[in-house]
């Protein structure tokens, strides 16, 4: 499982013929990560908002022998609206034997029961996961398991998957799951075509009756799922079927369907829910939940937020773990002991290529181990606490209102809070925006202005050393030239944006070990494949140093690097590995201040620049890969001067100013 900041990447095992398949859905957000970890042992990076389960991820059972569990993405209905739902019901369909765990949130069961109707329907062996208990229990909601299951002709079970409670519960019930014997009644109309299109069907991995549904309702990407098991005289049965079941209907049959679930779910819940006062921290807890999003308190709390990464990243972790680290383990130990060490190789390129200028260990390892790891550590603690108490997409809602000027909704500012995780990641998560338009203007803004936890962490180190004032001047800058570059592009490009709807997850008291799992498995991450990529930077930088590369673009940047920007000849080396790894890029400007090469301005100057600048290589070959070739040369033929220019215009105004930061 590869971490990428606050966002995951999914691998996937695939199963073997014939194995049983566990599978795990839900509405988002709801913990199937949790419980997918749970049943598998393999760590899936659990955050407090929703939309960042993107791929399938599948793993061997580890309490049910043969078994595969299969994770999918959160979907709100079985009747694709989107990508991610449509991704879930397609394994959903698949052959072979297979017993579904629905996650809901207990709090929240409404929108689940929606979709225990329709595994009803589908005739699927199946369990109904009450996750999320104790929330459920804070806001006085009591939910009469007993009564539930006995309905529904399914295991019911409540859990805290976070706390590891209930668990043990969930693993016995498997052995219990089976197929629901409740069934909605429809209309006669409706009820009369799904008996006629039942008849006209071969055998299918789910039941006539959801198979029926389906087609009356409209599903276009079931019907091409199902169209090539069929005859064309049974085509064109079913397609008459469903014809005249719609002329008889005096509203949409989807919407008709949709509203008698509903009001079967209502009498359901009546029957089994009940509720009563919460208690004083959960009210304590939602008020503060709810600060985060008005328009001036929500204000304040991101001023606030903001000015404790300052501290927590930049002071201490910039200022103390970073000045440990590097000058007294790095600087006093490891570094002179290597130097001492290959003094004994009679070879002088052996020496300078892990010991010298550009050297393995005196480069590589120490930009990645004795400056970026501190950074990074703290970095990770801070966006872990972020993720885990719920405020990112309280973030998210509160840029609804910026992002309609950009001509996107507030549902872009999803993978724009992811990108604060990984650009890489957060420029796939684009392809849940409704448009082209949109997922072409998200993809630009990430690739300018949203800057990866990695390189942030460096980031936030550098200003550490400067003012508040140099801190707040640095994001103003940053977003002005994000509204200016979107606005513009929302003009360019023809479209509308979409309606923004997103899935508020619960504000809640953050959970030490989630934060500490988090930040584990992020440093690791960072460990097994960042470091690599500071290697390879290294590698390059020594063999361009060897033939002259190095000075050849060091002499042609000069004009723009010193003259423009006004910036050290030793910054080049910089925006050169910046295209690398972007952090690795920061790293380089860290280690010239370090040196005393760069005054405060040429600092935020720099920031600015490698900020805006051409994204890691990574991420413009996602690009590619998602946008097309033509694209995302086009995206970077853009940004690169754009964000020379901005870089000069600073230098130029700050100077001219005389300002001190």
């Amino acid at each position: 499982m590869h971490q990428h900041g606050g966002h995951r990447t999914r691998v996937s095992v695939e199963p073997g013929h014939g194995a049983r398949r566990i599978i795990l859905v839900g509405n988002p957000n709801v913990g199937k990560s949790v419980i997918f970890s749970h049943l598998t042992g393999i760590y899936m990076e659990v955050s407090n908002y929703p939309g960042t389960t993107v791929e399938v991820a599948s793993g061997p059972s580890r309490f049910h022998g043969g078994s595969q569990v299969v994770d999918t993405p959160g979907v709100n209905s079985l009747v694709p609206r989107s990508e991610d739902e449509r991704v879930a019901r397609d394994i959903l369909l698949e052959d072979g034997e297979r017993v579904v765990v629905q996650v809901a949130d207990a709090k929240n069961l409404r929108r689940a029961l929606l979709i225990s109707l329709q595994l009803a329907e589908m005739g699927l062996p199946f369990v109904l996961d009450l996750n999320m208990a104790d929330e459920a229990q804070a806001k006085g909601i009591a939910l009469d398991l007993s009564r539930l299951s006995q309905i529904l002709g399914v295991p019911v079970v409540e859990t805290v998957a976070v706390r590891g409670q209930g668990l043990s519960d969930l693993d016995r019930s498997l052995q219990e799951a089976r197929p629901s014997g409740f069934k909605v009644r429809y209309s006669p109309e409706i009820e009369a075509a799904i008996t006629r299109i039942g008849q006209l069907l071969p055998v299918l991995p789910i039941s006539p009756r959801s198979t029926a549904l389906f087609l009356i309702a409209g599903d276009h990407s079931f019907e091409a799922w199902l169209s090539p098991k069929l005859t064309p005289e049974q085509r064109e049965s079913i397609k008459q079927a469903v014809a005249g079941v719609d002329s008889s209907s005096s509203e949409p049959l989807n919407y008709a369907i949709s509203r008698r679930k509903a009001e079967v779910v209502d009498g359901l819940l009546a029957e089994v829910t009940s509720v009563g006062r919460g208690g004083v921290a959960a009210s304590w807890i939602e008020r503060l939940g709810q600060w985060t999003m008005h328009p001036l308190a929500g204000f304040l709390v991101l001023l606030l937020v903001l000015l404790l990464m300052y501290l927590v990243v930049g002071r201490m972790g910039a200022g103390i773990a970073v000045d440990f680290v590097q000058s007294v383990i790095f600087n006093q130990f490891i570094n002179p002991w290597a130097i001492w060490l290959f003094s004994f190789i009679p070879i002088a390129f052996v020496q300078e290529l892990f010991v010298g200028k550009f050297g393995i260990i005196t480069m590589s390892l120490t930009y990645a181990i004795a400056i970026v790891l501190p950074i990074m550590l703290f970095f990770f603690v801070g966006f872990g606490f972020l993720e885990d108490v719920g405020y990112l997409p309280r973030l998210a809602v509160m840029a609804n209102k910026v992002f309609k000027v950009i001509g996107l909704s507030g549902k872009a500012a999803l993978p724009m809070v992811l990108g604060l995780g990984c650009d890489t990641m957060a420029t796939l998560t684009t392809r849940t925006l409704e448009s082209k338009r949109e997922r072409v203007i998200a993809t630009l803004l990430l690739a300018l202005a949203v800057p990866c936890s990695a390189q942030l962490g460096v980031i936030l180190g550098l200003l550490g050393g400067l003012s508040f004032q140099a801190f707040i001047l640095f994001w103003v800058i940053l977003q002005s030239q994000l509204l200016l570059v979107g606005f513009l592009a929302s003009r360019l490009i023809p479209g509308r944006s979409s309606d923004f709807v997103l899935e508020l997850p619960p504000f809640r008291r953050p959970k030490l070990s989630n934060i500490f799992i988090k930040t584990a498995h992020r440093v690791k991450w960072y460990v097994t494949e960042a470091v690599p990529l500071f290697i390879i930077g290294t590698l390059f930088l020594f063999f361009a140093d060897k033939v002259g590369l190095l000075a050849i673009l060091e002499r042609a940047a000069s004009p723009l690097v010193k003259g423009f920007l006004g910036l050290p000849g030793e910054a080049t080396r910089s925006f050169i590995m910046g295209f690398l790894r972007r952090d690795y890029g920061a790293a380089g400007f860290f280690q010239l201040v370090g040196e005393g090469k760069m005054d405060n301005i040429q600092v935020l100057v720099s920031l600015v620049v490698i900020t805006l600048f051409v994204p890691c290589i990574a991420n413009f070959l996602v690009i590619i890969k998602e946008r097309g070739l033509k694209t995302a040369l086009a995206i970077v033929g853009f940004i690169f001067p754009f964000a020379f220019l901005v870089g000069g215009m600073v230098n130029f105004i700050l100077r001219s100013l005389g300002v001190s930061l």
